[in-house]
This record gives structure tokens, sequence and C-alpha cells, in this order.
């Protein structure tokens, strides 16, 4: 009997387990649709998550533009260099082909600042400058401007073709190099300075001055410069080094005669430099006639190619095409084109040729009728 009993009571749990099991299984197949359906759509939100936060946790780096990948995108955008002391030692005679190289259209050539020295630089640039007038654009600044003898230096130079003063040291008190010359100025007030910048307004030409730091009194001192001769044109030299955007800003605002000369590579290169491209980007396109490009003939970089590329990187910062061609070369440009030839160079032109109109003649004209070859 317990046999017969024990097999009974299998036999049934097998039926049952067996009942329970079709049930369960014509449910599911009667859902199996709506299940597949409602794991499909909860699997595709959950992978578009999945692939945005990849995105997101990995962007994709913009691959870094090549030197030459730069010159052959801006290559044929006039450039010119603000400010280059390749006069010193004549260095100018073995950058020619770097020159060429990297696309370079204009240099603004001068030597030592503000020393005795400058005097032989200054025949340097300008013996560049008679060799090919259609590239250098020379400055000086070997002057004493403590000595009365400077307003004539200024004007006898300023009248025999120099298109501007520079670079002129109007203060120094950090720099290792400007801070010990020995013509330098407390401040840009001091000396024959006011006296020098009426010559300049004279004769349309430009002053590129030397100041640091650029705050406290020596630039109270510049403002003040800059309101008293209001038609004289000042270049604030390498503006940005060590130099706050919103300074650069303060000045543009408050001032129409300053211009800032912009070092490409203090800015792209020096790691001493607080401020990147991107930082100066909005005061450019508020005065986009105000700024300008330069090398300082690679001063504490590499070398000066390297300051050359420091060039085209901020203008590929920039972006915007009419604001590149204004501050790479056409800004510097109108301020040389605006220079009125001399009269000592009038009468050199009509000695060549008495029948020619110098009325108009501009002095970059002028120069090139003169030493053009």
């Amino acid at each position: 009997m317990s046999n017969e009993r024990t097999s009974m009571f299998i036999g049934v749990s097998v039926c049952v387990c067996v009942c329970i099991g079709v049930g369960i299984w014509i449910l599911n197949s009667l859902h199996l649709g709506e299940s597949r359906s409602m794991r499909a759509e909860a699997v595709t939100p959950v992978a578009a998550i999945m692939t945005a936060t990849t995105v997101e946790a990995n962007p994709s780096t913009p691959v870094k533009k090549s030197f030459d990948d730069l010159l052959r995108q801006y290559g044929p955008v006039p450039l010119a260099d603000a400010h280059n002391h390749d006069a010193s030692g004549s260095r100018y005679t073995g950058m020619h082909n770097m020159w060429k190289r990297d696309a370079m259209d204009r240099v603004i050539l001068f030597g030592d600042v503000s020393e005795s020295s400058a005097i032989q630089t200054d025949a340097n640039a300008w013996n560049a400058y008679i060799e090919r007038p259609d590239f250098f654009v020379p400055y000086f600044s070997g002057f004493d401007l403590h000595d009365p003898s400077s307003l004539e230096v200024v004007r006898s130079n300023l009248e025999q073709g120099y298109f501007g003063l520079g670079e002129v040291a109007a203060a120094s008190y950090y720099s290792p190099v400007v801070s010990k010359v020995e013509w330098k100025a407390k401040d840009p007030m001091d000396g024959f300075l006011p006296q020098i910048y009426e010559l300049c307004a004279e004769y349309q030409a430009p002053i590129l001055l030397h100041i640091d730091p650029p705050n406290g009194f020596v630039i109270d001192k510049l403002e003040e410069a800059l309101a008293a001769h209001p038609k004289t044109t000042f270049i604030f030299g390498h503006a940005n080094a060590y130099n706050s955007p919103e300074n650069i800003k303060g000045l543009l605002e408050r001032h129409d005669n300053i211009y800032m000369d912009f070092f490409a590579g203090f800015t792209v290169l020096n790691p001493e430099s607080t401020n990147r491209i991107e930082d100066f980007l909005p005061v450019m396109k508020q005065f986009p006639d105000k700024f300008m490009l330069s090398t300082d003939s690679g001063y504490g970089l590499p070398t000066e190619d390297a300051a050359i590329e420091a060039m085209y990187r901020v203008m590929d910062a920039i972006g915007d095409r009419a604001l590149i061609k204004k501050v790479a070369y056409d800004n510097l440009d109108a301020i040389i084109r605006n220079e009125p030839a001399t009269k000592t160079q009038k009468e050199a032109i009509q000695k060549k040729d008495a029948a020619h109109d110098v009325a108009k003649l501009t002095k970059l004209e002028a120069g090139k009728l003169l030493w053009g070859k």
C-alpha cells in the first residue's frame, strides 16, 4: 500500500507541474511580441545614451596644423613684421631665404635700442632699405633723448626718408636688456620726448615705444603723452608681453592715437605668458584697426622662424578673413602710406626727372622712385 500511495503522489505532482508549465508557456506566448517590442524600445535609448556619453567623455581632439598647412592657407595674405631688430649685426642679410619661404611681404627694420650703438644699426637699416625699398621699412633710435641734439637727429633722419622712430626706450625697469641701455627715458614724458613727439606729428611718422612694466606710473605718463600729442601716432611695442587684454582695451578706449604691436611669439610660445591668443581676440575684434603683428626678432624664443610661425597661428585663431588682413598687414600699411614725401626726397626726385609731379607724393612712393631697381 505504501508503494502504491507513493506512486500516486508522484503521478499527481507530475501532472500538476506539467499543467503549470503549459499555462506559463501559453501566457508567455500571448505576450511574446509585446515583450520583444518593449525590450527593443528600452535598448534603443540606452544605446543612444551610451553613445552620447562616449562622445562627451572622449571628444575628438582637433589635429594641430603644421606650419606648412598654415603657409598654404594664409601665405597669400600679405604679412608684415611690425617690429624687427635684424639691423643689429646686419643679421637681415642672412634672413632673405627664411622670409621668402615664410611669405613675408614687409619688415619694419631697426637694430639696437636707445644707445650709442644704435647709430650704426640705424645706418644698417637704411642700407637694407635702399637695397630693397619694396620690402624694408627703416626706423631709428640712435639719439640721446636727454640731449637737445636729439631733435636735430630726429628731424634729419625723418627728412632723409626714415619712416619712424623705434624701438625707443620710453621706460624700462624690468627688461634684462632695455633696462640697462644708456639713453633710456624714466617715463614717456622724460627728456626731449615731448618735442620729439611733435616732430613725429609734423612728419606723420609713428614712434614705437618700449615701456615696462606695462602698468603703474609709466602708463600714466604714456596716457599723458597720448593726450598732449593727439596728432602723433604711438605704437606700444610688444603690448601683449606681461600685459592683460583689459589694460590694452582701456588704452584703446581712451585714446585714438595709439596702436598695439602684438608680439605673437610671446603669447603663443613663451611659458611666462598668462594669456592665450583667444583672450585677446575680443579686443582685436572691438578695435580691428589698432593691432599689428610682429616677431621682435624672436626675442626669448628658440628661433625667429618660430616667431613667424606664431604670427600665422594668431592669424589662424582670428578666423575672420577681413580682420586677419587688417592685423597682418593693412593697419601698419595705412600708417606707412599716410606719410608724405619730404622736401629732401622731392628735390632728389626732381634732380632725376624735373618733370615729375611730386606734389602729392608719399614717402613710400618717393623711396621706390629713388631706390627701386
